[in-house]
């Protein structure tokens, strides 16, 4: 017998007009540095509703960028979210700066605003919260305690292009910065839209996507009315230790055409989790995410909390049925390195090591197939339950 075919958790969707917009850029004069940067960068911005959008070379050079261009350093802290990738964490310690871990909400997994709060102290500099999974974070307390403590907010949304909130009667899309300084976009395969690697940054100040811009080039400036000398119209000169985190003209061309089709996968991967949702009804023994009212999340990931089951025999069975699952996220305070530069350790985060305890995501992206969304919903109903009833055997012998 055969075994079943595997399906990943998250897989890009690469057509035709991909290729060809990609292969038009290799035909042309420029690679790098070229009109496919910038016409991206614009339509990314209009997209998210920015006045500003700046493409760097991966979601965590957008983040080491962001923490630069906020001014953390040495001294500061910052206060995030331990349920992250490690790369949000990761800038902040790259910027000199500290992170503080606070806790989740039990039903979002989102930070918690209070949480936060008790984190803040005099040293407190900036705010990141995540947009986890895609379900935006509460941005308008994040907004007010940061106008209370004079600090900086800066949006991790790699999981969250195309999602949406309401604040004060208002519709706000991520990355808009309506309730931030800056907002970060990751462009990796298994986001929204592909762009090999890549990431992008938003704002609505002016002054600060020049410096970001700067910074992802070696810190150099080649603008005439920003040089402090001028020998000739080969000048430039670098005016700050900056990075080579650009994005090639060849990446920006498959992010424009995958943000022509942006809508539509988000709207797939609406579809698949009002399926998947309707699904988990019929079985206690797995459990979605709650979505925060006034959100409309863009679905990045499908998290399901096993309960009352053994999380690490429901991944094994997954797998084992060709579901490609996965957990996100292993508590960035619970990573070795953390725990032995910054004394964090089991029991800091109790919601967040509640939550990891429990967490699996399912197959969740555009080009997933109908059949093959049955076939999930079918493997993770019956593997639930099956293990459901042999707990419930156990405890009657």
């Amino acid at each position: 017998m055969e075994p079943p075919s595997f399906i990943p958790y998250g897989r890009q969707e690469i057509d035709e007009h991909d290729i060809e917009a990609v292969v038009e850029v290799l035909k042309s004069d420029w690679l790098t540095q070229g009109p496919a940067g910038e016409r991206f960068e614009q339509a990314f911005a209009e997209f998210c509703g920015a006045r500003f959008a700046v493409a760097v070379s991966s979601g965590t050079a957008a983040l080491h960028l962001a923490m630069l261009a906020a001014g953390f350093g040495p001294g500061d802290e910052v206060v995030t979210s331990p349920i992250t990738f490690v790369a949000t964490a990761n800038a902040v310690v790259y910027a000199g700066a500290q992170p503080v871990f606070a806790d989740i909400d039990k039903a979002t997994i989102n930070l918690d605003p209070r949480a936060a709060a008790a984190r803040i102290t005099p040293r407190t500099r900036g705010l990141i919260p995540i947009h986890f999974a895609g379900q935006p974070a509460d941005m308008k307390a994040f907004s007010e305690l940061a106008g209370k403590h004079n600090l900086v907010v800066i949006e991790d949304a790699a999981h969250a292009l195309g999602a949406t909130y309401e604040s004060e009667g208002k519709l706000f899309k991520v990355g808009s910065c309506a309730h931030s300084l800056m907002t970060i976009f990751s462009c990796h395969p298994v986001k929204h839209i592909a762009t090999g690697e890549g990431g992008v940054i938003t704002t609505n100040d002016k002054a600060l996507a020049t410096r970001l811009r700067r910074l992802r080039s070696h810190g150099i400036t080649r603008d005439p009315a920003r040089l402090k000398n001028n020998d000739g119209p080969w000048f430039y000169e670098m005016q700050e230790l900056g990075f080579n985190y650009r994005l090639t003209d060849i990446q920006a061309a498959l992010g424009l055409s995958q943000l022509g089709k942006a809508q539509r996968f988000i709207a797939r991967r609406r579809l698949l989790a009002a399926r998947y949702n309707e699904a988990c009804k019929t079985e206690p023994a797995i459990q979605p995410l709650e979505q925060r009212p006034g959100t409309d999340s863009s679905w990045h990931l499908y998290v399901l909390r096993a309960c009352g089951i053994d999380r690490r025999t429901f991944f094994a069975e997954l797998r084992a049925a060709g579901l490609g699952v996965n957990v996100h996220y292993i508590p960035v305070h619970l990573q070795p390195w953390y725990r032995e530069n910054f004394a964090y350790g089991p029991g800091d985060l109790p919601a967040a090591e509640a939550y990891y305890e429990q967490a699996v995501s399912i197959p969740l992206f555009p080009a997933l197939t109908d059949a093959e969304s049955e076939r999930v919903i079918k493997t993770v109903l019956e593997t639930a339950r099956r293990l459901r009833e042999c707990g419930r055997q156990e405890k009657e012998k």
